[in-house]
C-alpha cells in the first residue's frame, strides 16, 4: 500500500507547484504555455477523486478492523503499534485532504486564468475598432 501513498504524494506535489507557477506574477512569458499545459493534465488528474476515494476507504476499513488497544489489555508494544497506526491513518487521511483540495484550486485558477485571457483578447479587439 505504500506505493499508493507515494503516487498520491507525487500528484498532490505536481498540483501544488502548478498552481504556484500559475498565480506566480512575473511569468506572463511562460503563462500561456503552462496554461496550455494545465489545461491538458486536468483531465489525467481528476482520476485523483475515485483514488482518493479508494484510499478513504482502506483507512476506514483499517479502522473498523483495527483491534482496540483500552486500558491494561494490551503490552506496551502493541500500544505504540496501536499509536503509531492512527497516526499513519491521521497523516493519510490529511494526504488525500491535500490531494482533492489542491486539484479543486488548480481547476479554478486555471479556469479564471483562461477566464481573464479571454477577457484581455476582447478588450484589446474592442480597444482595436
Amino acid at each position: 500500500m505504500a506505493l499508493e501513498w507515494v503516487v498520491l504524494g507525487y500528484a498532490a506535489a505536481a498540483e501544488a507547484i502548478m498552481v504556484i507557477l500559475l498565480t506566480m506574477p512575473g511569468l506572463d512569458a511562460l503563462r500561456k504555455g503552462l496554461v496550455a499545459v494545465t489545461r491538458n493534465l486536468l483531465k489525467p488528474f481528476l482520476s485523483i477523486i475515485p483514488f482518493c476515494l479508494f484510499l478513504l476507504m482502506d483507512i476506514y476499513w483499517k479502522y473498523e478492523t483495527r483491534p482496540s488497544c483500552d486500558g491494561d489489555s494490551c503490552t506496551p508494544s502493541e500500544h505504540l503499534r496501536h499509536q503509531k497506526s492512527i497516526m499513519k491513518s491521521q497523516r493519510n487521511a490529511l494526504l488525500i485532504a491535500s490531494a482533492l483540495v489542491f486539484y479543486w484550486i488548480l481547476y479554478s485558477v486555471t479556469k479564471l486564468v483562461v477566464r481573464i485571457e479571454q477577457l484581455n483578447q476582447r478588450v484589446e479587439r474592442l480597444k482595436s475598432n
